[in-house]
C-alpha cells in the first residue's frame, strides 16, 4: 500500500504471484456482503469480484493495481496520478509489466499516457463495464 505525502491519494498493489485474500479470507466475504449490503446486492458484488479473478493475466508475472483512489476533496489536482507515476517508477525498478482494470472510462486515456494499454473489458449484469489494460515491463 501506498500513500501520497499528505494521505490524500492512496494505491494498493499486489506482486506477482501475490493474492488479494487468504483462502481463509475469501470465505468470509461472500457471507461479509450479505450481511452488509443484503443478498442481491452481494451477487452483483461477488460477480465484479469474479469478473476481477477471471480476466487478470496468468501467463506472465506482473505487478497488480488493485486501488487507486483519492479523496473526494483533493480529486482533479493529479495527486493520485503523481502517486500512480511514483508507483510506476517503482515498478520499472524492478522490470516488471503492470496490470490494472479502469471502473472510469474517463481514466483510460490517462492510464495510457502511463503507457498501458487497453487489452480488454468485462461487464458486470446491471452494472458497470470495467476496462483492463497491461503496461509492458520498462525497457
Amino acid at each position: 500500500m501506498w500513500l501520497s505525502e499528505n494521505s490524500e491519494s492512496a494505491s494498493v498493489w499486489f506482486p506477482p504471484g501475490a493474492s488479494e485474500f487468504t483462502p481463509e479470507q475469501e470465505a468470509l466475504v461472500e457471507p461479509l456482503f450479505i450481511e452488509l449490503a443484503g443478498a442481491d446486492q452481494a451477487g452483483r458484488i461477488m460477480a465484479l469480484m469474479s469478473g476481477f479473478e477471471e480476466m487478470r493475466p496468468t501467463s506472465e508475472p506482473h505487478y497488480y493495481l488493485s486501488l487507486l483512489g483519492t479523496h473526494a476533496d483533493h480529486r482533479g489536482r493529479g495527486i493520485g496520478f503523481s502517486l500512480l507515476a511514483d508507483n510506476l517508477g517503482w515498478v520499472d525498478s524492478m522490470n516488471m509489466p503492470a496490470y490494472l482494470e479502469a471502473s472510469n472510462p474517463a481514466n483510460v486515456a490517462l492510464y495510457q499516457r502511463y503507457g498501458f494499454e487497453r487489452v480488454g473489458e468485462f461487464t458486470v449484469p446491471d452494472g458497470p463495464t470495467l476496462i483492463t489494460m497491461w503496461r509492458p515491463a520498462a525497457k
